[in-house]
């Protein structure tokens, strides 16, 4: 894990949602110090934005606890990491799992989403696990510069698949099945910096809330993650060399977190053997900074 004394070189990515084969250091998806004990043994897994950063490390935390895992990528832009992914998942594959997937779409729209859920249970049979994760954000210095177009579209890849996702893979989820939405600390502290995505995190919580409530009678559970700044490519996408050089500072641990300190959170919420009576809440990896409500 990193060390409090942790400094980036100084890095800029000119496109979202950032590429991590470009980063240095490049994060951290894994750990020895991670005893897989085969928690999601038989399940099937979807990961939207599992190519990199957070969304990287839980598929690999996924495939190891034994779960059969598709992921969701952004065709051209991300076509060397998802493949980087997709042979760590085969390497990570336990003996009982099927074959790990990548599969390219934006998940902005809602047919897109119909059609990766169709392409899992073509494949797979079903949905056991769905964690929405894909995001993207702009830093801005006023309102006035976040423009119809780019609101639109911060929304609909942050919140709107969300709900799409969901919708097409309810038919096929199950009692005991789980529904885990990548949020923020962002949600709770706020960030004048980036507005549009902030707002998007904060709707995340409460989809969050209320779909559990709606699920409940069902028994599937729906939980979220808020991380706080986590060394992911939307970082060297998104702010300026020495914004991300000094990234993680302001925290109590005075460093950011890497996506394998964040990935146990979602295994911990998939599992039914550690968090059967768990619904409705959101987990808060944020290296140290007290949340309230």
């Amino acid at each position: 894990m990193a060390s409090n004394d942790q400094k980036f070189p100084p890095q800029k990515q000119e496109t979202q949602p950032g590429k991590e084969h470009l980063m240095d250091p490049t994060p951290q998806p894994a750990s020895l110090e991670y005893k897989p004990a085969n928690k999601l043994l038989g399940k099937v897994a979807v990961v939207t934005g599992g190519d990199s950063g957070i969304g990287r490390a839980v598929c690999l935390c996924f495939a190891l606890e034994g779960a059969t895992v598709a992921f969701t990528y952004v065709k051209g832009d991300e076509d060397k990491d998802a493949a980087d992914t997709l042979g760590m998942l085969k390497e990570a594959k336990h003996s009982d799992a099927k074959d790990p997937m990548a599969i390219p779409a934006d998940l902005g729209y809602d047919e897109n989403c119909k059609g990766v859920v169709e392409v899992v249970v073509n494949n797979y049979g079903r949905v056991d696990i769905l964690v929405n994760n894909a995001a993207e954000q702009y830093k801005a210095s006023s309102i006035e510069e976040i423009d119809e177009a780019r609101l639109e579209r911060v929304f609909r890849t942050n919140i709107f698949s969300y709900f799409f996702m969901v919708r097409h893979a309810l038919k096929h989820m199950k009692q005991g099945s789980s529904i885990i939405n990548t949020t923020s600390v962002t949600a709770y502290k706020g960030n004048d910096k980036l507005l549009d995505y902030t707002s998007t995190k904060g709707a995340i919580v409460a989809f969050t809330r209320g779909l559990a409530l709606r699920l409940a009678k069902k028994g599937i559970r729906v939980n979220g993650v808020a991380p706080g700044p986590i060394w992911t490519p939307l970082i060297p996408a998104s702010f300026s060399e020495e914004e991300n050089a000094n990234f993680g500072k302001e925290v109590p641990m005075q460093r950011a977190g890497q996506p394998i300190e964040v990935a146990p959170s979602y295994v911990f919420l998939a599992s039914n053997v550690d968090s059967s009576y768990i619904s409705g809440q959101i987990l808060h990896p944020n290296g140290g900074t007290i949340i309230n409500g």
